[in-house]
């Protein structure tokens, strides 16, 4: 492994990550909540220990797969031990490990939380929270890459290994610039959304913290009401339609830049995607018609709650865990599957669930017809065997940590429905789960060291498993 490459890096990330907390401490200095201190202290020690690193002579070698691997995951660790100290520091948090969980859950735009009145944390620790879904969103390492220069090759192994989905690619020669057109469509999403936010009723704090949580389909709210509480059929609206949107692949919003509309608009992933939503959006609509206490209602309800989970974004405006079971099942459903790969969601992405889909049908006409040569084809193209077999290996080791973490985290005493949609909501980074972590509830049901374990889970989930595998493989760091 490049070493000195690995430290460097990793020094710049940590540097990037003390200059994006400078917002939380001018909030904290305007509203003086007592929190300044926290964020400055954080700043200083990170901003030394970040430059330190980066002045570590690079060697000749270039950066491998490997490398980037190890650098994605513990840099991911790296921020949210450095991302928590703030919101312990500030004595909104019990102890360091709930403080840990709540950013983890930032990062990782997962938006599962320890707190029961998020309203009683000062504005500077609101808005870093709600700040950090926008930051791990999109992914730090493509922030990183925008404001300070990589070699190309080298940046193409982070991106690689951070951003989700099946296949990672570039929308032009550099990922530099491949970076500053990917957050230019994401910051202008945000600032319209935020603005819409402003017309329709919400304060400017609260406008561009649920901005934040909705650009990465994150899901804080500043307040123990939620989206409920600001009671606005324009806002529920105005945020359905920016949570689907979030969750489509980035790339699409590039082709309709390009002009290439029939490109964007007939795209196989995306238009399953919105048949997904559709459909269930009418089924559970159907389901809930008498709950609801009407049709209108209940379209309301069930859109917003579809938009929230499908993207993993994780809002909630009633509780779903009184409606059906049908509903309910259909949720936990819409949890796995998760949003278009390249978006802000997270989950096992619509992409991955088409493939291993296609795969099932292809092999049943292989058995059929022997001497047939059948292939797997998105927007009519052939997938490729890599593409195949990675997916499907990713899937089989999906369902195998599903059930593992859960069987490591019931040590706690909790009962199977919270502990495995639990671990589902980590995984996939979504928020709420079912029983005990329901939309009304929150995670301080767990002790301190299941806190640490669903932390893990939700970095496990953020980067699709192998990133946080290879860091801890001894193969890994043999050569």
């Amino acid at each position: 492994m490049n070493k000195r490459i690995i430290v460097k890096t990793i020094g710049k990330i940590i540097l990037t990550e003390a200059m994006l907390m400078l917002p939380s401490l001018l909030i904290s200095l305007i509203y003086q909540d007592g929190d300044a201190i926290g964020f400055l202290l954080t700043i200083i020690g990170a901003g030394i220990a970040g430059t330190g690193l980066m002045r570590v002579k690079q060697s000749e070698g270039r950066m491998s797969s490997r490398d980037g691997y190890f650098i994605v995951a513990s840099a991911w660790i790296f921020i949210s031990l450095i991302g928590a100290i703030p919101l312990y520091i500030g004595g909104g948090f019990e102890s360091f490990p709930s403080a840990l969980f709540e950013i983890v859950s930032g990062f990782t735009t997962t938006g599962a939380s320890v707190l029961a009145r998020p309203e009683d944390l000062g504005h500077g620790v609101l808005f870093w929270r709600s700040f950090t879904h926008w930051i791990g969103g999109m992914g730090v390492l493509v922030f990183v890459m925008m404001v300070m220069p990589m070699e190309n090759d080298n940046s193409m192994h982070l991106v690689r290994a951070e951003v989700p989905g099946p296949t990672a690619g570039k929308l032009v020669p550099r990922m530099r610039t491949t970076s500053m057109i990917l957050y230019g469509i994401y910051g202008i999403m945000t600032l319209v959304l935020a603005i819409l936010l402003l017309i329709f009723g919400l304060k400017p704090f609260d406008s561009f913290c649920i901005a934040f949580g909705t650009a990465g389909t994150g899901g804080f709210a500043v307040s123990s009401a939620g989206i409920a509480g600001y009671n606005s059929l324009a806002v529920e609206m105005i945020l359905s339609i920016f949570m689907l949107l979030f969750g489509v692949n980035f790339s699409v919003y590039h082709l309709i830049l390009l002009k290439k509309f029939k490109d964007a608009f007939f795209d196989e992933e995306v238009r399953i995607y919105f048949g997904i939503v559709a459909v269930s959006t009418l089924a559970i609509a159907w389901n809930i018609f008498h709950y609801a206490g009407g049709l209108g209602n209940a379209l309301r309800q069930s859109l917003f709650q579809v938009a929230s989970i499908i993207t993993t974004s994780g809002f909630a405006t009633v509780d779903f865990e009184c409606w059906p079971e049908f509903s309910k099942h259909l949720l936990v459903l819409l949890m796995v599957i998760g949003a278009c790969a390249g978006s802000t969601g997270g989950g096992m992405k619509v992409s991955r669930v088409l493939i291993l889909v296609k795969s099932f049908f292809a092999e049943i006409r292989q058995i059929i017809n022997p001497r047939e040569i059948v292939t797997v084809r998105i927007n009519g193209k052939p997938i490729n065997k890599k593409t195949l077999n990675s997916t499907r290996v990713y899937a089989a080791a999906y369902m195998i940590l599903v059930c593992v973490f859960t069987v490591i985290i019931s040590l706690d005493g909790l009962d199977l429905t919270t502990n495995f949609t639990a671990v589902l909501s980590c995984f996939n980074n979504i928020g709420p789960g079912l029983n005990r972590v329901g939309p009304m509830a929150n995670f301080s049901v767990y002790s301190d060291w299941v806190k640490v374990v669903l932390s893990v889970v939700m970095l496990t989930g953020r980067l699709e498993i192998f990133p946080m595998f290879l860091l801890f493989a001894r193969s890994a760091h043999d050569r």
